[in-house]
């Protein structure tokens, strides 16, 4: 029976579903944005809006925390200076799941995971270009 087992398994293996979402939730602190089938999406959700959580709360042990889940130190850098500062002032709801169609080649439903303070480079570039 699997009663009270939430979450999707993805026709995954245990260890194969786990590095998936790690790497998926590495992915999307970095670029802020990954195109995905909407079933991952969801999973990945979950786990990357735990992490805005931990680096919100700072501290060494959230550290850690993050630090076994997301490998790279240079992104779990990036959670806690910068996206912990973005996201100071919101309660939850840290990511957005956008439906995109099928896919070609085996019609799987396709989303954009993306944080929801996410803005384009080019928009970036041009809000630098008018600030100079």
């Amino acid at each position: 029976m699997r009663h009270r087992k939430s979450g999707n398994r993805l026709s995954r293996t245990t260890p194969h579903r786990q590095a998936m979402i790690r790497n998926m939730v590495t992915s999307l602190l970095q670029h802020e944005r990954i195109v995905t089938t909407v079933a991952k999406a969801k999973e990945v959700r979950k786990v990357a809006d735990k992490m805005i959580t931990l680096g919100k709360r700072g501290d060494l042990h959230a550290r850690r925390q993050a630090l076994a889940v997301v490998r790279d130190k240079k992104v779990v850098a990036k959670l806690f200076d910068t996206l912990s500062q973005e996201y100071k002032e919101r309660a939850g709801g840290y990511t957005r799941i956008i439906r995109t169609g099928q896919r070609v080649g085996d019609a799987a439903s396709m989303a954009i995971l993306e944080m929801v303070n996410y803005q384009e480079k080019e928009d970036q570039a041009s809000e630098a270009a008018a600030a100079e």
